[in-house]
This record gives structure tokens, sequence and C-alpha cells, in this order.
């Protein structure tokens, strides 16, 4: 049976319950006078980012109101600025791979480095590829995750998630399911054929990936946007899943649902988000105190621990901070200090960065991403 499911990210969360309460997300935001700007920053971002869990000491500190518009991907993202007059948003999160997009199509402005603690971060985030143009900087990373094997524990034996192959066991025939985005799944899959740049493969490598996508369809049960995936797995009916990872079965793990996400041995994908300024921002000088109070010890454990989906952080210093606090969430997400932890992942080898297709177009991807689910 081959079922798709379309919840979006938003969706699922309105049925939760974090979105309570916030009609203003509802439909496009109203123009915004002057004196409204003065107390209000509007944030364009995935759904949870605007949740008091992350914003209400904000709001406190500087007695004012963040409002959101909720996106449900890249692309949705891009097409909002775009409908809307400059000036509607304030800050704009973007994926790692959307923000040369971005810059392009001049959305957002240059930002000052000196303005943000830089220092406290990780030299592998402190110059993140796609966020600079030479030495302008245009986005400021706050999060970030890997995308692996999720799966069941009570389902797949831990011995038989060490590879993607897991995928094809006829075990799991009519279980696999797929987050329903081309760039994560067909990346990992890029990846399994020993792909050192898995988004820059050229046509032979690119035929290749397609045939073993398309050998992988039989076993395919469905798929799913965020409610859909994070469904799913919870209630069994998919028991190992592609192109997700910890932002998804770290819900579920909170939840005490019997899912995790490791990394295989060839290895993960590393999704980014960051803060922009948008071009004609009403409120730039909040924007910049909000990208600050995220970047601080405290806000990246706010951020680490955001009810929407959890995350890994950048900061040296909010790694600390979480260790005191919260030390379990800390172990739980491989943020651990003074041991093996997910930096080293990164510094193995083991991680390769979400792009845009670079040999390729995105079209091409797109269409043959529909095709295979149309198979």
């Amino acid at each position: 049976m081959k079922i798709r499911i379309d919840h979006s990210r938003r969706t699922f969360l309105k049925t939760t319950g974090i979105l309570a309460g916030t009609a203003a997300l509802s439909g496009l935001l109203p123009l915004r006078s002057i004196a409204a700007a003065e107390k209000e920053l509007v944030i364009l971002a995935w759904a949870g980012h605007a949740e008091p869990d992350i914003v209400a000491d904000f709001e406190r500190m500087y007695g004012v109101k963040v409002r959101a518009k909720y996106y449900t991907g890249g692309d949705n993202m891009l097409g909002l600025i775009s409908q809307s007059p400059p000036g509607t948003f304030d800050l704009i999160l973007s994926d790692a791979e959307y923000v040369q997009q971005l810059n392009a199509a001049e959305y957002i402005e240059p930002l000052d480095p000196a303005d943000y603690p830089f220092d406290d971060f990780y030299p592998e985030f402190q110059h993140f590829p796609g966020h600079w143009q030479g030495d302008k900087l245009y986005s400021v990373l706050i999060r970030f995750g890997f995308l692996g094997i999720a799966y069941n524990t009570q389902q797949v034996p831990e011995a038989k998630v060490q590879s993607y192959d897991v995928f094809w066991d006829q075990s799991l025939k009519g279980k696999v399911g797929h987050f329903d985005w081309h760039l994560p799944n067909l990346g990992q899959i890029s990846l399994m054929g020993g792909n050192a740049r898995p988004y820059d493969i050229d046509v032979a490598h690119w035929q290749s990936v397609q045939q073993k996508m398309m050998s992988l369809r039989p076993q395919v049960g469905g798929f799913f946007d965020y409610g859909g995936t994070f469904s799913s797995l919870k209630n069994g009916q998919i028991h190992a899943m592609c192109g997700i990872g910890d932002w998804i079965t770290g819900v579920l793990q909170r939840a005490g649902a019997p899912v995790k996400t490791v990394l295989p041995k060839e290895g993960g994908l590393q999704w980014t988000e960051s803060y922009c300024i948008a071009r004609k921002a009403h409120s730039p000088d909040l924007a910049k105190k909000f990208i600050q109070y995220i970047t601080s010890p405290e806000g990246q454990v706010k951020s680490a621990k955001m009810a929407a989906y959890p995350a890994l952080i950048p900061s040296k210093k909010g790694w600390e901070l979480l260790n005191r606090t919260d030390p379990d969430e800390a172990r739980r997400q491989g943020m651990v200090l003074g041991q093996r932890n997910v930096m080293d992942d990164i510094r193995d080898g083991r991680i390769k960065y979400r792009e845009l297709p670079v040999q390729q177009s995105l079209d091409e991807w797109n269409d043959f991403w529909s095709q295979y689910k149309g198979a």
C-alpha cells in the first residue's frame, strides 16, 4: 500500500498546541505602521521559532512583541518574501543552502561580524560556507543538526542500522518512509554511493543515484511531511525513515517513544539554520538584538531545547551552560564535554553539508523526485 500524507510542520504543531493562540500567524501579515514597528519584531521562520519558550524572555527584556509568519520549506520561504511588500519582515530564518539565493535576490542586508559572538563559536562555524561573500557577512548561524537513519528501536535491531543498506532489508518492505523532500533523501543515496560531495556530482554519478533510489521504491510505505513523519514513526506504521534526523526523533524521544537517529558508516548530512536581517526591515536594530539574544549562552540553550524540534548549537559557551543546566539533554544530543561528541563526527569527515545541486539544476532533482514518488 502506497501512502502519501501531506501534514505540514505547521499543521502538526498547531494540532499539538504549540501554535495555540497565535492567530496572527494565519495568512499574510498586515502592513505595519511606523509606531507599531518600533514595538514589534516580525520573523519569517520554520514553525516554533517565535513560540514562548524561545521569545518570551526577549519580549520581556525589550518590551516588544515578536510575531511570525511560518513557512514550510526554502521554496515556500522565497515565495512568501517575493509576494510581500518590502519591510514586511525584520528577520528571516534560512537553511544554509538558501542564504545565497536570498543574497542574490537582494532580500537581505550585510551584517557587521563584530556585532555577534563568533569568538564563542566552534571554529567550524565562525566562517560558515554560504553565509559570507568574501569578508561580508549576511547570515548568522544559530543551530544545526544531522540527518541519518531514523528508526524504531523496538522493530529494527541496532546492528542493522549501521548502513543505509537497511532501507533495502526485506523485513522492512512497506515499512520504509521518506521525509518528502528531495534534497536530504537524494543526498543520502549519493553519500551511500561514496560521493565525497553528495550534491556536486557529474552526469554518470547522478544517473547512478537515480537508479539506486528507484531500486528502493518497492520498500517504501509512504512519503510524509513533518506531521506525517512524526505520527508514522510514533504509531509504528513506519519502522525506518530516510531524510530526517534528531530534529524529529528527538521530539518523539522526549515523549518516550522508542525511536532514535543514528549516523551510519557512510556518514550523514548536516542541516543548518541561520538568521538574516531583511532588506528594508522596519526594526533592524531589534533584529540585531534578537540575533545577539539567541546566540548568547542562554539563547543557545533555549534553541537546543526548543519545544518544536531540538537542535545542536554552535556556541561553546552554550554547550557549557547546557551541560550545567540539563546534562541529560546534552548527553542525549551528543553535546558532551571532555569526551567524544558531535563535533568529532564533523572533524572526522562523517558529516557533509546539505546543499543545492551543483552540476544539475534544482528543477532536475525535483523532477526526478516527483517521478520517483509516482513510480
